[in-house]
């Protein structure tokens, strides 16, 4: 038998299994899915596999029993009924100039459904178009329909920033999905999968029963690949790649694991892998940050200079557990949108207090979080600080050369321009140390080493932290005082004891920062 291809960028069931590509069995999850009401909504990363879930559910609705065969669901299912599939990709509507346009295009979506179960003149909006193919759906067929929309919110996504365009885009919407009450009794099962989660009473109208799985623990495994299914699933993948790095089959599986492992969509889920991400690291023999291919979504970036997201908070945040449950709409700061979006994810949870600890998944998401963040908060060219000051700064490090990374530290920070996302931090910065903090984070992050800033040990809060392969750098920052006062404190509130058990050398570094020059003034190390 030919060996199994890699499914990248494969996003329909059917041609995954007759086309002899490697699938990861989730089809008792998705079976069970299923059974927990007649109206689902599921919010989960972009490339997380939300689309190959809804087509393998169209497969399922549709009777396909031949493209499960073996699978995990055959235990469960039994009577392979056929209903009527309305299979609707929103991703197709992004980017819509005006409401008129977003309503013209669903009218087209809709339009190919129309043409099978027939269409009516008068039915000239979206949702009177879909409520009319519905009910005739129904009729034609004598079965009730199934209706799958993926990529819900993907229209409303590029003007959140813009309430005017988003309120009436958002109408157009309200009403297009106005069907789902109007129509229960015509609807077998309704599946809506997306990024984020706007409140149902502005866009789902007058549905009350739609149960939002989001953060279910039985489903917590539903989209991603758990470790156990990579290591069964992906055995030659991980050899080869740890035959192309020269490190074990062990080591390979703990290099996967830091680049793209530690997402938890529920407080007690086992983790998941980036699907999209540990697909292409086996096909290109390569650990890179796949899941940026495409950028940082520009609607992430804009709603975090809204909120004046401050990203060195990110790594360790406690959030209460309602603060999950806030529609994208009514936002007041862009955690919530980090969460759904997958910057950030569950990594505790705390019953007692009904509180969770958030925190960047993996090291993907860390570089390539920070190179998107680079441009719009400082103004400068994430690849020219990468292999130009990074770079440097990184080798001196690697040399244990600290004189010299400081000396490239202080000569590019006394050439950044500061923009307008630093304005803030600009005002504090002859007062708190705060600013070089969130300043050489974002450089440090570039450098695809573990960097934490404001870490809580016993002896109180660690400016920064950065762990390179065999060293542990500690540092101080002091716009006031001395290098020398940096140092001492470190020294004397014991900063450095937690990091003397993991195996690396600790390095001590105490700075001086001119709050007149924003650059680095002294230094001190031992």
């Amino acid at each position: 038998m030919p060996e199994k291809k890699l499914p990248i960028g494969i996003q329909t069931f059917s041609r995954i299994r007759q086309e002899n590509y490697l699938y990861v069995d989730k089809t008792d999850l998705m079976w069970a899915l299923t059974q927990v009401s007649p109206f689902v909504f599921l919010s989960r990363p972009r490339r997380f596999g939300k689309s190959l879930l809804s087509s393998t559910l169209a497969s399922y609705f549709q009777g396909k029993r031949e493209l499960f065969a073996g699978l995990k669901i055959m235990s469960f299912e039994k009577d392979w009924k056929q209903y009527p599939v309305l299979h609707f990709d929103l991703s197709v509507a992004k980017a819509q100039a005006s409401a008129d346009a977003l309503a013209s295009r669903l009218l087209l979506l809709i339009g190919e459904y129309a043409d099978i179960y027939g269409r009516v003149d008068k039915e000239n909006t979206p949702g009177a178009m879909l409520q009319g193919v519905i009910r005739r759906a129904h009729e034609m067929t004598g079965s009730p329909v199934v209706l799958l929309f993926d990529e819900y919110d993907a229209p409303l996504l590029d003007v959140l920033g813009d309430q005017k365009t988003l309120s009436q885009m958002r109408r157009v919407m309200q009403e297009f999905y106005a069907p789902l009450k109007a129509c229960e009794g015509d609807i077998k099962f309704c599946f809506i999968t997306g990024i984020t989660k706007f409140s149902q009473l502005s866009i789902f109208s007058t549905i009350n029963n739609l149960t939002n799985v989001s953060m279910d623990p039985r489903f917590g495994t539903i989209c991603g690949i758990t470790e156990d299914e990579m290591v069964k699933t992906f055995a030659d993948g991980i050899a080869s790649l740890a035959q192309s790095y020269e490190c074990t089959r062990e080591q390979m599986i703990g290099k996967l694991r830091l680049q793209y492992d530690g997402y938890h969509f529920s407080h007690n889920s086992a983790g998941v892998y980036n699907p999209f991400s540990l697909l292409k690291s086996f096909a290109q023999q390569d650990l890179s940050n796949w899941w940026f291919e495409s950028g940082t979504p520009t609607f992430l970036i804009h709603q975090m200079q809204l909120f004046r997201t401050d990203i060195t908070e990110l790594d360790g945040l406690e959030v209460p557990s309602d603060a999950f449950d806030v529609p994208t709409e009514g936002m007041t700061t862009a955690l919530p949108l980090l969460y759904q979006s997958g910057y950030l994810t569950i990594k505790a949870y705390d019953r007692e207090i009904q509180s969770f600890t958030l925190s960047i998944p993996n090291q993907e998401v860390r570089v390539g979080f920070v190179k998107g963040l680079i441009p719009a908060y400082t103004g400068l060219d994430s690849a020219n600080v990468q292999m130009g000051f990074a770079a440097k700064f990184w080798r001196a490090l690697k040399m244990s050369d600290i004189d010299l990374a400081m000396k490239e530290l202080q000569a590019f920070l006394s050439g950044v321009p500061y923009v307008d996302g630093f304005k803030k931090k600009l005002s504090d910065a002859a007062t708190a140390e705060g600013f070089y903090e969130y300043t050489l984070y974002l450089i440090f992050a570039t450098l695809n080493v573990y960097v934490q800033t404001q870490v809580k040990c016993a002896g109180g809060r660690i400016d920064m932290v950065v762990l390179m392969p065999d060293t542990t750098y500690v540092f101080e920052f002091k716009t006031k005082g001395s290098a020398q006062n940096a140092l001492a404190q470190i020294n004397d509130k014991e900063y450095f004891l937690p990091f003397r058990t993991v195996g690396r050398k600790v390095v001590k570094v105490g700075v001086k920062m001119n709050s007149e020059t924003r650059s680095v003034e002294d230094w001190c190390w031992e």
